[in-house]
Parts: structure tokens; C-alpha cells; sequence
């Protein structure tokens, strides 16, 4: 197998959970990356070697983990984050990077976070289940996005039912219920200009209040989550339909174009018009 294997997971229609990139490396002695901060979850399965994690907590003081193989280490959004291979026995790892609705609901059931970042299956047959899990990942370069998604929701129930930090879940939070409530309240009105404020007043929230719980059960703001909903739907008019540019524009709330060039470039990395070019599903769409 090759040092570095790295895929980029372009389909951005799954709410609930969504794979954003995967890899597998074998690293160099010393290799390290960050400090950095991650916009998603991040889980790294130690398959040999060993290394170090560098993880902030919530009063950026930064504790030292050491992990070595058989183990991994979850690095959770909006917290700096470096980690490095061992000098004299440098760590082979795969990993995956991965959002969603449910997915803070995940990271808390198998009993992992950004306070207790370390990850160990209950036995080393679990352990080797959760890296072939994750291997099948690398292997699959023909997998549609639909069984990409497949495997991601069974390899999470694998790290759940194999942690040893596993817990049971309290459920009928407020919160998410707010949560809930926001979400039906964006899918029925994305196309109309409407403001984190007008989510908080739909929940009878104050506005602070409102987007501390929101980021706290979906892991981003209501406004990227909601930027992130309207380009969903952008990239599915562009692949399907002949519509102009400026009217999908407009038909997901922006009536600028620019505008809307500019956030759907935030998103998918490229303009519009290059992303209908490599993905649209009719031919003979070019319109401006």
C-alpha cells in the first residue's frame, strides 16, 4: 500500500451524517501537522507505531497525549489541535473526517470528545474490525456516495458498540428539540431572506442563547448551516436542471450573483458554473 492514500467526498445531500474527506498514511519519523482547527470531526485509528496528540481544551490549555496502535483519537471541531509521529516507531494511521446533524450525538455515545479525546475498542478483535471499517473507505474507489454513507453509519456503530467509554444517551433534550424545530423552519423557507434572527424569534429565543445551543448539538452556526443547506440545493439544481445561474442564485436566496458565486465557492471549493461543468446528469447545460 502506498505511504499516503487521500479522497474528497464531494456530495454534500446527507444531513444527518456526511463524510467531508478519508486517508491512510504511514507517517515519517517526526512527521507532524497543525496546530490547526478543524471545521468537522476528525477520527484517527492508530493501526502500528506510535505518536503524540496535542489537543485544547476549553480554557486553550493544551494537554499531551501519547497513543500508539490499537487505539485512536477524535479531534472535534473549533479546537486547535497538532499531533506527531514517534521518532524511533513513527505511527501508520487511518482516518476520516466527518459532520452532520447526529454526529455530536455520535461522539458522545462512544464517549469521546475534545475533554476526553482518546479512543480504545474493548478488545483488540473489535479493534481490528474498526480499522478494516475504516480501510474499506480507502478501498472502494468506485463506491457510489449512497454506499460511502452506508459504510460511515456502520462503521460509527461500530466505534459506539466497541468503546470502552461508551454511554447511554439522555433523550427528549430541549435543545434538540429547538434544534429540530429550526431545521423544518430553514428547509421550508432557504429561498426567502431570512436571518439567524428570524430562527431564534421562531423558537422564542434569544438570539445569543439560540446560537450557542444550535453550534453546541449541530457543530457549526445556524448561518453556516445555513449557507451549507442553500448550496445543497444549488449543487442538485445545477446537476439536474438547465436553470441560469442566477436564477438557482436566487431560487436559494441570493439575489446578488455574485453573492451566491462567492458562497457556493466558500463551499464546494470551485464557482458554479465549473461545478455544473463536472457534475451536471443532463447534457447541453451552459447557461450563464
Amino acid at each position: 500500500m502506498a505511504d499516503t492514500l487521500f479522497s474528497v467526498f464531494q456530495d454534500e445531500r446527507f444531513m444527518d451524517l456526511t463524510i467531508y474527506q478519508f486517508g491512510y498514511e504511514q507517517c515519517k519519523p517526526l512527521h507532524s501537522f497543525g496546530p490547526y482547527v478543524r471545521n468537522h470531526y476528525l477520527f484517527h485509528y492508530v493501526i502500528s507505531g506510535k505518536g503524540t496528540l496535542y489537543s485544547d481544551d476549553e480554557n486553550n490549555v493544551t494537554m499531551i497525549y501519547q497513543i500508539s496502535g490499537g487505539s485512536g483519537f477524535l479531534i472535534e471541531p473549533g479546537y486547535a489541535n497538532m499531533y506527531s509521529a514517534d521518532q524511533d516507531d513513527p505511527w501508520e494511521y487511518v482516518w476520516i473526517e466527518f459532520g452532520g446533524l447526529r454526529a455530536r450525538e455520535c461522539m458522545e455515545a462512544a464517549g469521546v470528545s475534545q475533554k476526553t479525546p482518546i479512543y480504545i475498542p474493548d478488545t483488540p478483535e473489535h479493534g481490528t474490525e474498526m480499522e478494516e471499517r475504516m480501510m474499506s473507505f480507502i478501498k472502494s474507489e468506485d463506491a457510489t456516495p449512497m454506499g460511502l454513507i452506508g459504510r460511515l453509519y456502520l462503521f460509527l456503530d461500530c466505534m459506539i458498540r466497541y468503546s470502552t467509554s461508551k454511554r447511554q444517551l439522555q433523550s427528549g433534550k430541549l435543545s434538540a428539540f429547538y434544534v429540530r424545530e429550526v431545521m423544518s423552519y430553514i428547509e421550508q423557507n432557504y429561498a426567502q431572506d431570512i436571518t439567524v434572527e428570524d430562527m431564534a424569534r421562531r423558537c422564542k429565543l434569544d438570539r445569543s442563547y439560540f446560537g450557542k445551543i444550535f453550534k453546541k448539538e449541530v457543530g457549526e452556526s445556524p448561518q453556516e448551516f445555513l449557507i451549507h443547506y442553500r448550496m445543497t440545493k444549488a449543487a442538485d439544481l445545477l446537476a439536474v436542471t438547465g436553470l441560469a445561474i442566477g436564477d438557482i442564485g436566487a431560487a436559494v436566496g441570493y439575489e446578488n450573483q455574485l453573492h451566491f458565486s462567492r458562497a457556493f465557492k466558500g463551499v464546494y471549493g470551485m464557482p458554479p458554473r465549473e461545478y455544473r461543468q463536472k457534475n451536471r446528469i443532463i447534457k447541453g447545460i451552459d447557461k450563464k
